[in-house]
């Protein structure tokens, strides 16, 4: 693979800490791509653009984000990152989460797949 994984896994990360999820979803995602939680599987860029933005948009409240580990498979071109979460949404409440997000990307340096795997 021709680019940097590291680089892009903590660039992705970053700005998701910063709050800019919507961008970094614009920037680091492909056309194609397929998200999946639970049971819940989206595909393509127009259908998880949309998942996302109703998540922005129940945010009330980022109380504590925090990356506790990266993983870097070079091989099989995928990351994965853990995370320790705390925020509000409207109509839920509080919630605290921990999950590890799984990312396959390509070799234009846009994630296909992730897999988010609940922990704790």
């Amino acid at each position: 693979m021709s680019v940097d994984l590291e680089r892009l896994e903590h660039e992705l990360n970053e700005r998701v800490l910063q709050g800019d999820i919507l961008g970094a979803f614009e920037d680091f995602y492909a056309e194609d791509v397929v998200m999946e939680e639970d049971d819940d599987r989206r595909v393509g860029k127009d259908a998880n653009r949309e998942y996302e933005e109703q998540f922005v948009d129940a945010l009330q409240e980022f109380h504590k984000g925090e990356v506790t580990a990266v993983g870097i498979d070079a091989d099989n071109n995928t990351t994965l990152s853990e995370w320790d979460m705390e925020f509000t949404l409207e109509g839920v409440g509080r919630v605290e989460q921990k999950q590890v997000a799984v990312r396959t990307w390509n070799d234009d340096g846009k994630v296909t797949h992730e897999k988010f795997y609940k922990i704790g």
